[in-house]
């Protein structure tokens, strides 16, 4: 007597499908049952399963478990493209079975396939099943595709800060989630580390989407980088590379991406979203600045806002953060110059080690004297952003050099064909045109020094205006050093060997302090 099982499948779990595959559970089981010569083993069956891999179908599996263990002679299918539509597995396990003696019977195509010809038929008609598959999932792209490109593509919105409308299906903002993205994003600016945010989250009991009390900061990274916190919607990030391995893949310009503008309510507005996607690459960028470490990128840290802007006035090398300490004596934090503490006084033979409370006194001191020298240039700025920091000036000598070539160009040209037609008297000509394409290669260098100047200009209007926003939300008395504030509103700070400190605010206000 034969143990005989039958193998169901279905490709979707729609209502209709879903009668089919319990209409093929009643077929079978009745079959086997009402045969004499078999004996009833199990109704293997995997629902609302659309997978071209076996191994991703666990009744599938559990069939070839069971058999394997011995409990099953024959295993009774509708179609070789239920039982897959991948060739590869298709063969492979039916080759598996029949070196255990044990036949799969498909319906539809009349064959078992223990007799000697049914490899062939089979390996055609899994071909035809592997195409087949191959054509709906080519469809099912292009359609999507189609979405993606007049932006009605419903994407999963399953991040924080946003649910989706049961009634309408359209996004909405979570209120008091959207407090914790403008955190996440506030924090990141204010010169935290993804480290940093995860420790101040989970410190504070904040919960993930998931409502997870431990975050990651992976995940954090990818919300700095979700253009969706903005309104826009990115599509086709990732894609699959083939329909039967369904291996997704970063699209690095492989397939084509689709943004949509202002697709739905913004949690961050553009400038922060834009300044953070700035500052991520800065710190993904920095050089080391240690000659012991090999490699050549840096590794950025939010600890101390003095380490990446406290530089050595002497060698122009980074400052460091040292504890020294004695037997029987208090701790004392100092900061020193990294090529002293690396090399003695071989490159820099006057800098000194300076005491963090007499450093944070005197960034104190010049942060008062510097934002009361620099009142003055925020309401100018403010007043008139075009033309702060030389702006229209630099706009009209570049117009004016780009003219200058024009007419440079003109006479040399002018001259070059007045130098064919000379012939032999070509040489007076030479060296004048020499003398014009000479000073054609300077006026573009000036140009191209003054079209950095505008860049430079603008990007520098922009963060004054920030900064002189933020000033009259503070008390700017500065009687405590803040990491926070020096990150703000300090470009740099130079330690100088005569006991001094030179703090260059951004915007360009220069303040020199004693230590």
């Amino acid at each position: 007597m034969l143990r005989v099982a039958a193998y169901c499948r279905v490709s979707t779990d729609d209502e209709d499908q879903l009668n089919s595959y319990n209409a093929q559970v009643a077929y079978y089981r009745e079959k086997i049952m009402q045969n004499p010569q078999w004996r009833f083993v199990d109704i293997y069956a995997d629902e609302g399963i659309t997978d071209t891999l076996a191994r991703k179908r666990e009744d599938f599996m559990r069939m070839i478990r069971d058999c394997e263990k011995g409990k099953i002679d024959l295993i009774l299918t509708k179609s070789v493209s239920r039982f897959a539509r991948n060739v590869v597995d298709s063969l492979s396990y039916i080759r598996k079975l029949k070196a255990m003696g044990i036949g799969v019977f498909f319906e539809e195509q009349n064959i078992n396939s223990l007799t000697e010809e049914s490899e062939t038929y089979i390996g055609i008609y899994s071909v035809i099943a592997q195409s087949e598959s191959e054509n709906i999932s080519a469809n099912v792209t292009w359609g999507i595709r189609k979405r993606m490109q007049n932006g009605t593509y419903a994407c999963s919105f399953g991040i924080l800060g946003y649910r989706r409308s049961k009634e309408t299906g359209e996004p909405y903002i979570v209120p008091e989630e959207a407090e914790i993205v403008r955190k996440i994003f506030q924090l990141y600016l204010d010169g935290a580390s993804c480290m940093q945010i995860k420790a101040y989250l989970e410190k504070n009991g904040v919960k993930t989407r998931r409502g997870k009390d431990k975050w990651g900061t992976d995940i954090i990274g990818r919300m700095l980088q979700n253009e969706k916190y903005v309104g826009d919607i990115l599509y086709q990030k990732t894609y699959r590379t083939d329909p039967i391995s369904k291996k997704a893949v970063i699209n690095r310009g492989e397939k084509e991406r689709y943004l949509v503008s202002n697709n739905h309510p913004a949690i961050i507005d553009r400038d922060t979203f834009t300044r953070v996607q700035a500052e991520m690459a800065r710190r993904s960028s920095i050089r080391k600045t240690s000659d012991k470490t090999t490699t050549e990128l840096g590794k950025y840290s939010g600890k101390y806002a003095l380490s990446e802007i406290l530089v050595c006035g002497e060698c122009g090398s980074p400052y460091k953060r040292k504890t020294w300490s004695e037997k029987g004596a208090e701790k004392r934090i100092y900061w020193r110059c990294l090529s002293r503490i690396e090399h003695g006084n071989k490159y820099c033979k006057n800098s000194k080690g300076v005491e963090e409370q007499r450093l944070h006194a005197a960034i104190c001191k010049a942060l008062q004297q510097g934002i009361e020298e620099s009142r003055a240039v925020f309401s100018l700025i403010e007043a008139n952003l075009a033309y702060a920091v030389s702006g229209e000036e630099t706009s009209f000598d570049a117009f004016s050099l780009e003219q200058h070539i024009s007419q440079k160009q003109a006479e040399a040209s002018d001259l070059v064909k007045l130098s064919m037609r000379s012939g032999a008297n070509a040489e007076k000509y030479e060296s004048e045109i020499a003398k014009i394409y000479a000073e054609i290669k300077t006026l573009r260098e000036q140009l191209k020094q003054a079209k950095k100047l505008m860049q430079k200009a603008s990007q520098t209007n922009n963060e004054i205006a920030r900064i002189s926003a933020w000033l009259k939300d503070r008390d700017t008395a500065f009687a405590e050093y803040d990491d926070v504030v020096v990150r703000r509103l300090v470009e740099t700070i130079t330690v100088n060997s005569n006991s001094t400190i030179t703090v260059t605010l951004k915007g360009g206000v220069v303040i020199t302090e004693n230590l």
